[in-house]
C-alpha cells in the first residue's frame, strides 16, 4: 500500500518528517510507530496502519511534506488489512484551501481559543498560534505553491501571490530567501517611480536581506540540521522579534508571606497528592490583577490591524523538553482552585517532558509565563509568544538584606519579576501599574484566597 501523509486536523496542510522509526526493508507491525512528523502545532507519532514490510521510504528526515503525498511504501502481510480510511487519501495539496499561516511554538491555522467551557474538550509541541487572518491578494496565488507558513504569512500582507516568485527549494518550494529576493527585487523599479518628497509614503514591508553563506571550514565541525522543534522554535522567535516591538519591565517582590504560605500548604496539597510550587500562586496572582488590564490578555493581527482581547484566561507555560522549549497551556486559569492548578501544570509538564503532550494540550493561549528560577540567574528578558502581547518571567528566590519601612534591617525573601509586552499595544505606564497589582497580591498571597483551596 501507498502510505500517505494524513491529514491530522486543525487545518494543517504539511508535516516536517522529523524521524524515521522504521527502515527500508523493515517488518513492521500494525499500530507500530512508522514516523515522527513535526506539524505548525506539534511533533506527532504517526503507526502504520497496516502490517507487512517497509519497502520504500518516500521523503527523507528534514524533507516538508504536503498532505496527501505519499511518504513510505508498505507491501502488506499476507492476510493483513488496512483500516477503512486508507481507502480515500488525503486529498492534494492543490485541492486545498489555504489556511492560516502560524508559527510555532506556536501553532497554525488559528482559531479563536475555546471559551472556558469548551476548554476542557479542547497545542505545538511549540508556541499558541496566531490569530488568523481573512485572506489577501496573495492567497489564490499561492494556493498551488510549496512554501512554509511564514512565507504564505508574508506574501499575503504584502499581496504577492507565491506562484510569481522563483522557487529554489525542494519540489518548488518558495523558501523565505526565495520570497525575500522577490520583494528586493520589485522594490527597486517602484523607489524610482515614488511620488514627490511632500507626498505621503505608503508602507511597504521591509525586505529581508538573504543570510550570506559561511565561509568554507576544515577540522571536526560538528553539522547539526535545524529541524523539527528546533526548526519551529527559530521560526516563532524570528517572528516575534520582528514583529513585536519589545519592551521589558522588571520589579522584585518580597516573597517572605509567600514562602511561609507555600510551606503551611505543602502537607495539604500532598493530601491531595500534589506537589505544591511557588507557580500556581503566580498564575493565581496574574489572573486576579488581569481583569483590570485586559488588553495584557490579547492577540494581535497585524493583517487586520485589530486586537483580541479575551475574556478568559488560558495560561501558556513555558517548559524546558527533552527537544526544546514547549508551550503547554493550562486553560481556565481564573476558574481553578490552586491545588487544581498544581495538578493540571504537573500533568502538562510531565507530558512535554515525555513527548506525549497533545495538540489540545497546547493550543489557545492568551498570555505565558516563563520560569528558569529554578536553574540560576536574576532575571531575564523574555521574548513574547507572538501574537500574545504580553510574557511574564518568573525569577529565583533568594534571601537578601532588607531596609524595611522603620529603617529597620531585615532578612526577606526576595523575586524579581520581568515582563515583557508589545509597546505598539501596551505603554509603559499600563505596564507598571500592571505589576504593581501582582506585586501586591504575592506581598499578600492570602489576598488571593477568598476561595476554597
Amino acid at each position: 500500500m501507498e502510505f500517505r501523509l494524513p491529514d491530522l486536523g486543525e487545518g494543517l496542510h504539511e508535516g516536517e518528517i522529523v524521524e524515521w522509526r522504521v527502515k527500508e526493508g523493515e517488518l513492521i507491525a500494525e499500530d507500530a510507530p512508522l514516523v515522527e512528523v513535526m506539524t505548525d502545532k506539534a511533533t506527532v507519532e504517526i503507526t502504520s496502519p497496516v502490517a507487512g514490510t517497509v519497502s520504500q521510504l518516500c521523503a527523507a528526515e528534514g524533507d516538508i511534506v504536503p498532505v496527501g503525498k505519499v511518504i513510505a511504501v508498505i507491501d502488506e502481510a499476507e492476510g493483513g488489512s488496512a483500516p477503512a480510511a486508507r481507502a480515500e487519501p488525503a486529498a492534494a495539496p492543490a485541492a486545498r484551501a489555504e489556511p492560516a499561516a502560524a508559527p510555532v511554538m506556536a501553532s497554525a491555522a488559528a482559531a479563536v481559543p475555546p471559551p472556558p467551557a469548551a476548554a476542557t474538550a479542547t497545542a505545538t509541541a511549540t508556541l499558541p498560534r496566531p490569530v488568523a487572518s481573512h485572506a489577501g491578494p496573495a492567497s489564490s496565488g499561492s494556493k498551488k505553491v510549496l512554501a512554509s507558513p511564514a512565507v504564505r504569512r508574508r506574501a499575503r500582507e504584502a499581496g504577492i501571490a507565491l506562484a510569481s516568485v522563483p522557487a529554489s527549494g525542494p519540489n518548488g518550494r518558495v523558501t523565505r530567501d526565495d520570497f525575500a529576493r522577490f520583494v528586493a527585487g520589485a522594490a527597486a523599479p517602484a523607489s524610482a517611480a515614488a511620488p514627490a518628497p511632500s507626498a505621503a509614503p505608503v508602507a511597504a514591508p521591509a525586505a529581508v536581506p538573504a543570510p550570506q553563506p559561511l565561509p568554507a571550514v576544515s577540522g571536526d565541525v560538528e553539522i547539526i540540521p535545524i529541524r523539527g522543534l528546533r526548526r519551529k522554535i527559530k521560526e516563532q522567535m524570528t517572528l516575534s522579534t520582528s514583529r513585536a516591538a519589545h519592551f521589558c519591565y522588571v520589579d522584585e517582590v518580597d516573597v517572605t508571606e509567600l514562602v511561609a504560605l507555600r510551606k503551611r500548604l505543602k502537607p495539604k496539597a500532598e493530601k491531595r497528592g500534589v506537589k505544591l510550587t511557588y507557580l500556581p500562586f503566580i498564575f493565581k496572582a496574574l489572573a486576579a490583577a488581569l481583569p483590570d488590564f485586559p488588553r495584557f490578555n490579547s492577540h494581535i493581527d497585524d493583517a487586520k490591524n485589530e486586537l483580541r482581547v479575551y475574556p478568559w484566561y488560558n495560561f501558556g507555560m513555558a517548559v524546558d523538553g527533552p527537544d526544546g522549549l514547549v508551550v503547554p497551556v493550562v486553560q481556565n486559569v481564573q476558574g481553578r482552585s490552586l491545588f487544581n492548578l498544581c495538578g493540571e501544570i504537573a500533568r502538562l509538564a510531565g507530558a512535554v517532558r515525555s513527548k506525549k503532550a497533545s495538540i489540545a494540550d497546547l493550543k489557545g493561549g492568551t498570555f505565558t509565563i516563563t520560569s528558569a528560577g529554578s536553574i540560576g540567574g536574576l532575571f531575564a528578558t523574555p521574548i513574547i509568544n507572538y501574537p500574545e502581547v504580553a510574557i511574564v518571567g518568573v525569577h529565583k528566590i533568594k534571601k537578601r538584606a532588607v531596609v524595611l519601612d522603620d529603617d529597620s534591617i531585615a532578612v526577606r525573601q526576595i523575586m524579581y519579576l520581568s515582563m515583557s509586552l508589545d509597546h505598539r499595544i501596551i505603554d509603559g505606564a499600563d505596564a507598571a501599574r500592571f505589576m504593581n497589582r501582582v506585586v501586591e497580591l504575592l506581598e499578600d498571597p492570602e489576598l488571593l484566597f477568598f476561595e476554597s483551596l
